[in-house]
């Protein structure tokens, strides 16, 4: 969980004299950065990314007594909490409702991939004028504890919306998430920078260590400055730590455990990231790719693949992956400080176009939320009947990313600087979804 300094750092004393300048006094910064400590309620962050946009009508907001047209080709079962359906293809996750929030109101004017990653991922909507950062690299950024692990890890990269999308914005490229590089559900799954390179001996690894310290003392006499090399920094600490080596070690759950999870992607990145935030990992994203679904959703959404007896396609694929990791947390006793948030780009469109599928819809969609402190067994504003725009309770991307860091302990209002020393805040225009953040 990211705390409140109890003293001024370096960049410390550059932010508050930004604030300064905004007429925003020493007082006010501390008694907001207490009260957002004191609402903290979630030590990590697991978010699923369903890269591509999926569709809210075949998974958390479906419409059985809509017309054909609109409702598809899949029926709506009931939940644990009366009231509640979801898609008939997450029966798993029907079971679990009692421990999740779904909000069926979100809503943004960007319907094209790299844009609306964009707003979901850092709560601005995107500008020439600047990059934002992804709410992960801000995560890192001001983590106090910097371990062995990176603090913000993507599984198993972070390839996103197009692969435009830069998640340091405007923070130092160090914040970047450390990318795994590999599907840990192949075979043949390794974790990059986790073992030497062949021929690549451990004293080599040392003494160009050692040669990069020596330059980063050097510079420490003039300013304070991070490693002259922090990607090299980084793999170092992951090649020479036990804990980040068992960390990413599948092999360490049992044969069921891993079957439970479900053997495509997401299920086994969704192990991978349960084991990651057990080590303390305060932000993890799972990039699950392939939801820009604009034609043949049966085959894609359920089945996987023509002529599958057991579905295995994107829908019942997420469906067991998060009633595992939920179910998981749960019996751990991790759920309560580990906040699992459901979402992508944008939802699809009401109506099916003539190849079976929908096109991109950003007009309303839906978003999931469990543990961190989340009030499970509700339902945060609605569609219309047709899921085509917001029924009540309008909710933006800004207002779900000052939640989700809200949750984190992190004061929406926090400065953060610019290269150039533009103070910029962490979340501008999002009001805080009471019915999350309590």
């Amino acid at each position: 969980m990211v705390r409140a300094k109890a003293s001024l750092g370096r960049r410390d004393v550059l932010h508050v004299g930004g604030l300064s300048a905004l007429g925003l006094g020493l007082n006010r910064y501390f008694n907001r950065a207490a009260a957002a400590v004191a609402s903290a309620k979630a030590k990590s962050c697991i978010l699923i990314w369903l890269d591509g946009g999926p569709s809210h009508l075949e998974t958390l907001d479906p419409k059985p007594n809509a017309s054909k047209e609109v409702r598809g080709p899949f029926g709506a079962i009931a939940s644990s909490i009366a009231g509640i359906q979801l898609s008939e293809l997450m029966p798993q996750t029907a079971a679990l409702m009692q421990h999740a929030a779904i909000i069926r109101s979100m809503t943004s004017p960007l319907g094209e991939h790299n844009f609306g990653t964009h707003y979901l991922l850092t709560g601005y909507k995107p500008t020439p004028a600047l990059n934002y950062p992804a709410m992960g690299s801000v995560v890192s950024h001001l983590n106090q504890n910097p371990g062995d692990i990176p603090s913000h890890v993507a599984i198993p990269n972070m390839r996103v919306g197009g692969g435009n999308f830069s998640a340091p914005g405007y923070l130092p490229p160090s914040v970047a998430p450390f990318e795994v590089g590999g599907d840990p559900a192949k075979p043949d799954f390794r974790v990059q920078d986790l073992d030497p390179f062949p021929g690549i001996v451990d004293e080599r690894i040392h003494r160009r260590r050692a040669y990069l310290h020596s330059l980063d003392g050097i510079q420490s006499s003039t300013d304070a400055k991070g490693p002259s090399d922090p990607a090299f920094e980084q793999a170092y600490r992951l090649m020479t730590s036990t804990a980040a080596k068992h960390a990413f070690d599948l092999s360490a759950e049992s044969a069921e455990t891993q079957r439970r999870y479900g053997g495509k992607s997401i299920g086994q990145c969704c192990l991978l990231a349960r084991r990651l935030v057990e080590a303390g990992v305060p932000f993890v994203t799972v990039n699950n790719r392939g939801w820009d679904t604009h034609e043949d959703l049966v085959t894609r959404l359920k089945e996987g693949y023509t002529g599958a007896k057991v579905p295995v396609g994107l829908i019942p694929s997420l469906d067991s992956a998060f009633a595992s990791l939920i179910t998981d947390l749960h019996d751990r006793g991790m759920l309560a400080e580990t906040l699992v948030v459901v979402m992508g780009e944008f939802g699809r469109t009401p109506k099916l176009n003539t190849r079976g599928g929908r096109d991109h819809w950003p007009r309303v969609f839906s978003v999931m939320l469990a543990g961190g402190g989340v009030p499970g067994g509700q339902i945060i504003g609605a569609s219309d009947e047709r899921g085509e725009s917001p029924r009540d309770r309008a909710i933006t991307p800004a207002d779900l990313a000052a939640s989700i860091y809200l949750l984190l302990g992190i004061d929406p209002e926090t400065t953060l600087l610019t290269p150039d020393g533009r103070p910029v805040k962490v979340s501008l225009d999002g009001k805080p979804i009471n019915e999350i953040v309590g």
